[in-house]
């Protein structure tokens, strides 16, 4: 018979494994097989586009809720950081003509590098106060995006030629036992291969001691530095990691696109991130991912069928009371409500209660 000590170390060492039991290595092996095979069964280049669009997304929805999530630290600041990392590809992978792994390491550092001048503004200030201070990060942006014009192309917006390549391979034109894949299936393997080692690392991460120590710091910064955690330096670190984050979500975007203007980096496209990581589940790493996908395609959706949805304005002076515009603003500021009053715990929330139920069964009385 088995001692209990040992029983309980040997769950708690399960509980540190990535993928410690077989369900998990099975919904691995599934997700897998979904993102090898999903673009040559989806070869719609609308459908295609959106699951690219829903991947960047999901990369900057990891970075922001690292921050806030799991270091408590709110943020409306995250389009500066994503617009920062378009730019930066702009140049090292368009002017200089550097490769993929090169411009994307870049965006890294200017976003890490921009956290960090940021992060410190976390050590005196906290709740809605951070929030209005990273919300002025918003405006200070746009202003340099529209004046240096030398960079970003000012309110013309700039070209992005960065080349989507590592070695022989060509993300945009990928050649695979004689089948040639289009742009879209390329940016679609690549895309989501990067989130898949970004949540990987952000997974590892907040199951390390400095992850443990953040949501320390989430939960009680002061009773943290009781127990001897730094408070300071996690949320300084935490602002630079998420700050990267953001920047490589920037460099996708800014790739795929190939053009980005300043307008693209406004106050809607943090809310969007903030609609994000609350429907998905903050403290979640998959959550990120399913917010990404449940909020990031809508607006896209709505787009696309809003000739369909009664009263949505489809043109300038038609009919209909809302516009298109106005119907996404609209519905993010209702999902965050209706998450925040009937499901906090998100998506992942609503998952983690299913298998729970299911892993229950049968039941017996």
């Amino acid at each position: 018979m088995a001692k209990p000590h040992r029983n309980l170390a040997r769950g708690y060492d399960k509980d540190l494994r990535l993928f410690g039991t077989p369900w998990s290595k099975t919904g691995l092996a599934l997700m897998v097989g979904v993102v090898a095979l999903l673009p040559m069964v989806v070869q719609d280049d609308f459908w295609l586009s959106v699951l690219v669009y829903v991947g960047i997304t999901a990369v900057g929805a990891l970075g922001l809720n690292l921050l806030t999530g799991y270091c408590g630290q709110i943020s409306l600041g995250h389009a500066f950081f994503i617009g920062a990392g378009a730019y930066c590809t702009a140049i090292v992978g368009g002017d200089l003509g550097l490769p993929l792994p090169l411009w994307l390491l870049a965006a890294a550092a200017v976003g890490a590098v921009l956290g960090g001048l940021i992060g410190p503004f976390a050590l005196r200030l906290r709740g809605n106060y951070l929030a209005i201070v990273t919300l002025g990060l918003i405006f200070v942006g746009e202003h340099l995006w529209r004046n240096l014009k030398g960079v970003t192309g000012g309110n013309s917006g700039t070209s992005v030629d960065a080349a989507a390549s590592i070695g022989p391979v060509d993300f945009a034109r990928i050649e695979l036992a004689g089948e040639v894949y289009s742009r879209n299936q390329g940016y679609f393997w690549l895309v989501w291969i990067l989130v898949g080692v970004i949540a990987l690392l952000a997974k590892n991460l907040v199951r390390t001691r400095p992850g443990r120590a953040l949501q320390a710091v989430r939960d009680r910064d002061q009773a943290a530095e009781v127990i001897g955690v730094r408070a300071g330096r996690y949320k300084i670190g935490a602002f630079m990691v998420s700050s990267a984050i953001a920047s490589v979500a920037g460099a996708l975007f800014g790739s795929y696109q190939q053009f980005v203007s300043p307008d693209e980096w406004n106050l809607l496209l943090s809310i969007q991130y903030i609609a994000i990581v609350i429907v998905g589940g903050l403290g979640t790493i998959f959550g990120s991912i399913l917010g990404a996908v449940f909020v990031g395609a809508l607006p896209a959706m709505i787009d696309r069928y809003s000739s369909v949805i009664p009263g949505v304005q489809t043109s300038v002076g038609g009919d209909g009371f809302i516009s298109v515009f106005a119907l996404n603003q609209a519905i993010f500021g209702v999902l965050i409500v209706l998450f925040l009053v009937f499901e906090p715990r998100g998506l992942a929330g609503i998952w983690l209660r299913v298998k729970t139920y299911f892993s229950a069964w049968p039941f017996s009385y």
